[in-house]
Formats: structure tokens, C-alpha cells, sequence
């Protein structure tokens, strides 16, 4: 499986990496982006910002680099990627982003420093930084989400 993570010059994105130790992962970002590729990974640079047509850039891209899941970090990417899930879904694209409907509950208001993060793939936990068992949730919760060990509220993992 090709994961694309967007944000890839973000330490976020890279400690996202060892969620998926079986996995290629696309780590790519806008403008200028340091040009390595291993045997799990590889940075990308997804061109110029343009944040009026961000769906459609991070759909191009996936469809001509063969991503199979795509995990937006940047805030403003978020809305239109959660919006168009559909549309990538019709290009065999998983989009790890809460409902579109959900997404606004999932946001935090400020940028807040998380202890650790968890990985969602259709409501059921992946992946637990903190090692903590997540058992099933009410929602089909997709995305990677921020946590507190001490505060069991889950915000979206942007940056």
C-alpha cells in the first residue's frame, strides 16, 4: 500500500511514518521539499500552494503517483479533502478524514501540542502512540487524531 501524508516537511508527518512500518509512504509538501527516496519512503514536492484548487492538486498527484490512502495535515487541506472523499474513493483513493458532515467537531479551535496520536481506518484503531487500546468507537472514525492521555477528547493531527 502508497500512503501520501501531506506536511511532509513537518515533524508531525514524520512521526506519523512508524504508524505504518509495512507500507510505502509519500511524504510531500508544497514549494521545495528535500529530494530522498528509501525502500518505505520518499519526499515529494506537491508544487506550488494554491489554495483554492488543493482537491484537485492532491487528486492529480495521487492518481499519477499511484497512492492508494491519502492523510492530509495542513488545516486548510482538511475541508476540501473531506468534501471530495468521494470523488477520490471513485479513484480507489482512502481518504483518513472524519465525514465531511463531522469533520468541524474534530477541528481544534487553537493549535494545541498533543501527547500522542492514534490512527482510525473505518472506526477501528491501527495504530497508538501512546500504546493506549482504543476499542470500537460510535462512528466510523477515519483519520489520524491527537490526544491527551489524561483528556479522552480526539482532535484531528494538523499542522
Amino acid at each position: 500500500m502508497k500512503i501520501l501524508i501531506t506536511g511532509g516537511n513537518h515533524s508531525k508527518a514524520l512521526k506519523l511514518m512508524k504508524a505504518f512500518p509495512t507500507h510505502f509512504v509519500l511524504l510531500a509538501d508544497y514549494g521545495d521539499v528535500p529530494g530522498m527516496v528509501t525502500e518505505n519512503y520518499a519526499f515529494s514536492s506537491l508544487g506550488p500552494l494554491n489554495k483554492d484548487s488543493i482537491a484537485h492538486i492532491l487528486l492529480n498527484f495521487c492518481i499519477s503517483e499511484g497512492i492508494d490512502s491519502i492523510i492530509p495535515l495542513h488545516q486548510f487541506e482538511v475541508e476540501p479533502i473531506a468534501k471530495s472523499a468521494v470523488l477520490f474513493g471513485e479513484y480507489g483513493i482512502q481518504v483518513l478524514l472524519p465525514d465531511a458532515s463531522l469533520i468541524a467537531g474534530y477541528i481544534a479551535n487553537e493549535q494545541t501540542t498533543f501527547q500522542n496520536f492514534a490512527v482510525f481506518v473505518k472506526g477501528e484503531c491501527i495504530f497508538a502512540s501512546g500504546k493506549e487500546i482504543f476499542v470500537s468507537t460510535d462512528e466510523k472514525l477515519n483519520g489520524v487524531f491527537g490526544y491527551n492521555v489524561a483528556d479522552d477528547e480526539l482532535k484531528l493531527f494538523t499542522i
